[in-house]
């Protein structure tokens, strides 16, 4: 094979770029511990259903997720962060002209390591403090088309409230002001599950991957999915509580653009979308 460098004649960096292309393969999607089934993520001796549910026993998972004969579940607990003073300015290209700079004071504060699963959820409508939603039917997904109020009933039921957007942004980007949760680059597949109906990471998915199963896209603190699997809501400081603000991106978008920290939707308090979902935020003890 003759590859051309830049007048015709062979590279030494194509050559080698080539060959470690050629050795390595496609750059894996699923993080260790699940395999790549179709479109979807699942643990080690599960197969997808009709449906596009991960169904049967595991026998493995990846770091962090608890094998259950319903599938892989991440434990949740709370994660504390520290406050501070929150600068929101972000140097990227994608946001000149979009994003308003501003700074803000965040007192500390607790948060949820994981959004709020399926399993999670049914223990609030169990106890009769929260409604029956149509969920997938697979306990360690995030809950999706879910209103700002039925999360923040959620959240009540939880001992803690949604959190705010600075809140979510500090947890994100730290007070350095970090592009993604886990710094400055690398917005691959094994770390946020984003561009999974219309690529780059799958094609033809229906929902969300399950919540915590990327390690690699943790914060420093450990918070996971930040970025990517479900959008989440937030509150708007000051705001009318007809609309709310939704923040990290989701599995349906195609560009990283929508991982930044930096990255916000406003919509209408009582939407319900397949890529909307929460997580709680609770007062410092």
């Amino acid at each position: 094979m003759r590859i051309a460098g830049i007048a015709g004649a062979p590279s030494l960096l194509g050559i080698v770029t080539w060959c470690a292309l050629t050795i390595a393969g496609p750059t894996a999607r699923c993080p260790v511990g699940l395999t790549s089934l179709g479109s979807r993520c699942c643990g080690e001796g599960q197969r997808v259903d009709s449906e596009g549910r991960c169904t049967g026993e595991p026998h493995r998972c990846s770091h962090g997720l608890r094998l259950t004969p319903a599938g892989c579940i991440g434990e949740n607990d709370q994660v504390s962060l520290a406050g501070g003073l929150l600068r929101l300015a972000p140097s990227d290209w994608e946001a000149q002209g979009t994003v308003r700079s501003y700074e803000a004071w965040v007192p500390g504060f607790h948060l949820d390591r994981l959004e709020v699963n399926e399993a999670r959820y049914t223990q609030c409508v169990l106890a009769g403090s929260c409604p029956q939603l149509p969920l997938r039917g697979e306990p360690g997904i995030p809950v999706t088309s879910i209103t700002l109020d039925e999360a923040q009933k959620f959240c009540h039921f939880a001992g803690g409230a949604l959190p705010s957007r600075e809140q979510f942004v500090l947890a994100a980007s730290g007070l350095s002001g970090r592009r993604y949760p886990w710094g400055d680059t690398g917005a691959v597949c094994r770390r946020a599950s984003y561009g999974l109906r219309d690529g780059p990471c799958a094609r033809g998915t229906s929902g969300p991957e399950l919540t915590g199963a990327r390690p690699d896209g943790a914060s420093p603190e450990g918070v996971l999915d930040l970025a990517g699997n479900v959008a989440e809501w937030t509150i708007v400081t000051g705001a009318s509580t007809s609309a709310g603000h939704v923040v990290g991106g989701s599995w349906m978008d195609e560009s990283a653009t929508a991982l930044r920290t930096w990255h916000v939707r406003s919509v209408e308090a009582t939407t319900r979308s397949d890529d909307i979902g929460f997580r709680c935020a609770y007062a410092a003890r």
